[in-house]
């Protein structure tokens, strides 16, 4: 299997993405993307901008990736995360876990996304159409 980046500053190839998790033990692939919304807590939002401790956030990402793949017998997992400006309805993060059982594959899937939004030092700047912005946690 070929060693994929967990961060980029690129758009996330999400067709790309999944043709890689295919597999002939798989009856159940899940893909989650976590895509920037035009709107946040009463606020017009204009886009998000990411920053992480990169090496620190892309070790902790494969840790959490084979952790899942220990936990739930996955097929295959993966995940990567934007870094940088990520535009309205652009996938600010994806994460794709793949099964013989759909069930295992959507639990490994919430359990790779939200290990992910709470540990994984990754920042975000969520910037409104007013000019103002807020720095928050990536969750």
């Amino acid at each position: 299997m070929m060693t994929l980046k967990h961060l980029t500053y690129s758009t996330i190839d999400i067709a790309q993405q999944l043709s890689l998790a295919h597999n002939p033990k798989s009856g159940g692939i899940v893909l989650f993307s976590g895509e920037v919304r035009n709107h946040h807590k009463g606020k017009d939002v204009q886009s998000i901008s990411y920053e992480a401790h990169e090496p620190m956030a892309d070790m902790m990402i494969a840790d959490i990736i084979n952790d899942a793949i220990t936990l739930y017998h996955l097929e295959y997992a993966y995940a990567q995360h934007r870094l940088g400006n990520v535009e309205i309805s652009e996938s600010a993060v994806v994460v794709i876990t793949a099964h013989s059982h759909r069930a295992n594959a959507y639990e490994a899937n919430q359990f790779i996304i939200d290990k992910i939004k709470t540990e994984a030092p990754i920042w975000k700047k969520e910037i409104y159409i007013d000019g103002s912005y807020y720095w928050g946690i990536n969750n």
